[in-house]
């Protein structure tokens, strides 16, 4: 049984709703009737989500929002907070999902960097400063719900601002969790979403086919629903190319890079390559 926040006519709210994961997430409470509104840009992506959304909703139009909403502007927040309290009565579940993958150099343009970190980062503050403190006083079980990055955790070369920004999801979403457990008399807890490979849009990168290596949307929210059911903070989804002890196996690396003081991102160093591969066999 999924948690008790996941009940017809509960509210969730999902920002980055209109595709990816956070639109299978939104189908997935709409079709346990529950009040649902997605929050993202583009109008279309937005009138489309809305009628997927509305195809199961047992509720029709009446259980449904879609709203235009910059969850790197405070502004826009806030009012998403209030549009929801005026139609629904409030939230039982958010779930900060927005997100955007540019791409980064180190010394490339400031502007990638603000606007990642705006949107991975700030949309996750934003949301949970904002939604949170009126998710406490309506006094119900609820969930607050970050996506994170596997990238956040390892920091993988490549795209270093948003590295940065899911590294701030994964430390932000740990204070929070540690401030909702010791709130007097709350109900509400916090999880870090941590996925895998998942094709979305983020990742299609020009393919048109799902590869064989990565989960589906909706095998992802199953197995987010599945944690959250268990009691997991930390949610760390496998893919088909990646089972969880290699993920593991690669967190603790990463770890030790500071315990042993190796190299930074010593995973990637050509010095470390067959300790590395001696590490992930067990060795």
């Amino acid at each position: 049984m999924p948690h008790s926040a996941m009940s017809p006519n509960n509210v969730a709210v999902i920002t980055g709703g209109a595709s990816g994961i956070g639109l299978a997430a939104a189908m997935r409470f709409a079709r346990l009737g529950m009040k649902v509104c997605i929050a993202d840009l583009g109008t279309d992506r937005l009138a489309e989500a809305e009628a997927k959304l509305l195809s199961v909703a047992p509720g029709g139009a009446a259980n449904i929002m879609a709203r235009a909403v910059d969850v790197g502007r405070i502004e826009d927040v806030s009012e998403l907070e209030v549009a929801v309290r005026e139609r629904f009565g409030g939230a039982d579940i958010l779930m900060n999902n927005a997100g955007i993958q540019p791409g980064s150099k180190m010394f490339g343009p400031a502007e990638n960097w603000r606007r990642i970190i705006g949107v991975n980062l700030w949309g996750v503050i934003h949301g949970s400063q904002i939604f949170a403190p009126h998710m406490i006083e309506r006094g119900r079980r609820g969930l607050i719900i970050n996506t994170g990055s596997k990238q956040g955790i390892t920091s993988p070369p490549g795209d270093p601002a948003y590295n940065v920004s899911k590294a701030g999801v994964k430390a932000f979403t740990e204070a929070l969790q540690h401030q909702l457990r010791n709130a007097v008399g709350g109900r509400i807890s916090a999880h870090l979403l941590i996925p895998g490979f998942v094709f979305t849009g983020l990742t299609a990168r020009g393919r048109i086919e799902k590869p064989a290596g990565a989960w589906t949307p909706e095998q992802t929210v199953d197995f987010m629903i599945e944690r959250i059911d268990a009691g997991d903070f930390y949610i760390l989804c496998p893919d088909n190319d990646v089972p969880r002890d290699l993920d593991e196996r690669r967190i603790l690396w990463a770890a030790g890079d500071i315990v042993e003081n190796r190299p930074a991102l010593s995973r990637w160093h050509p010095d470390y390559a067959e300790a590395f591969a001696a590490f992930v066999e067990g060795k």
